[in-house]
């Protein structure tokens, strides 16, 4: 059984672009440092290049985390019945899926799937996939920016919130707890939230992870320049820039660039002047924050919720919080 997509009047992504998208792809544009909001990496194209980047053998976050899911799946979903799965930037499925396993068939039918992301695309792929693999479950998936927009799963009974792959590392600190906070509010008593974090470790596996040999991660990166001409209908040529990844110790985040090779200047069709891109500058396009055991409790701290468990792998490279208000 499913229901139809939520697709809010204020979407905020490709097909369905308003004003305020363009005004923020072309503020952070005309910035100092200029810079993307790393929302927009996510079209059709992105998204597919992003599954190929958790299939990479560098890149450690996705299998690590799956690898945590499968180990504690039984006890993540116990007591379970009835309730609904909520998972914030929800990409592909494959995760929500390992939990789905863990439940038997006549739990499976009264529960709910609800993905939450700013890719049609994807969430309609992603019920496709869980439709032929378990038939039984609800799938009411949402297209929304899950910053401002986290509100539109309020309609939901009995909520385990997940937000999976250390998606919250993309936020800055402050932005992180304010969006905890903000879960706090919404989440009611016996709910939950599993929060997976990537764990401060060695630059040079961070580095390696965002640096791949084959170039996925690259091409992932300069295809929000794809985005930004479908937006804005400027002419970037991906091809003139250069992905740079790098880990920046004192702020514990990796952060992502793209550098212009050459001078390059920028047409905006309703917009006027040109925008100029000297050799050598950058457009910053994701942070991705790592986190630390203090992180753990700030986040419960802000939230109002206990820690329930902490689940890790061997190496520590990656941890599951399971909090519980």
């Amino acid at each position: 059984m499913q229901r139809e997509l939520t697709i809010p009047s204020n979407d905020v992504f490709r097909e369905i672009a308003t004003k305020t998208e363009e005004e923020e792809m072309l503020a952070g544009l005309m910035a100092a440092q200029k810079h993307l909001p790393c929302k927009f990496f996510y079209d059709e194209a992105g998204s597919k290049l992003f599954e190929q980047i958790t299939r990479l053998e560098e890149y450690y976050p996705s299998r690590t985390e799956k690898s945590i899911l499968k180990r504690h799946a039984g006890e993540l979903m116990r007591g379970a019945e009835g309730a609904s799965l909520v998972e914030i930037g929800s990409g592909d499925c494959s995760k929500i899926s390992i939990l789905l396993q863990a439940l038997p068939k006549a739990i499976l039918k009264t529960s709910i799937y609800v993905p939450v992301d700013v890719s049609l695309s994807a969430i309609e792929e992603s019920r496709c996939k869980l439709e032929e693999r378990f038939g039984a479950i609800e799938v009411c998936g949402i297209v929304a920016d899950f910053m401002q927009q986290i509100h539109l799963v309020s309609q939901h009974e009995n909520r385990i919130f997940c937000f999976f792959g250390s998606t919250i590392g993309n936020l800055d600190r402050r932005d992180a707890v304010r969006f905890v906070a903000k879960l706090g509010k919404l989440i009611k008593t016996g709910e939950r939230l599993l929060l997976g974090l990537d764990m401060v470790k060695d630059k040079a596996v961070l580095e390696r992870a965002y640096n791949d040999e084959k170039g996925v991660t690259a091409k992932f990166n300069k295809n929000i320049l794809n985005v930004a001409n479908k937006i804005l209908g400027t002419d970037f040529e991906p091809e003139y820039f250069r992905h740079h990844a790098f880990f920046d110790e004192e702020k514990q985040r990796i952060e992502m660039h793209l550098m212009a090779t050459r001078d390059i200047t920028i047409k905006f069709p309703f917009f006027e002047g040109d925008l100029e891109i000297p050799k050598g500058q950058t457009i910053h396009t994701e942070n991705s924050h790592k986190f630390t055991s203090h992180h753990i409790d700030e986040f419960a701290s802000a939230s109002g919720l206990s820690v329930r468990a902490v689940y890790t792998d061997s190496n520590r490279w990656f941890t599951l919080v399971d909090y519980i208000k």
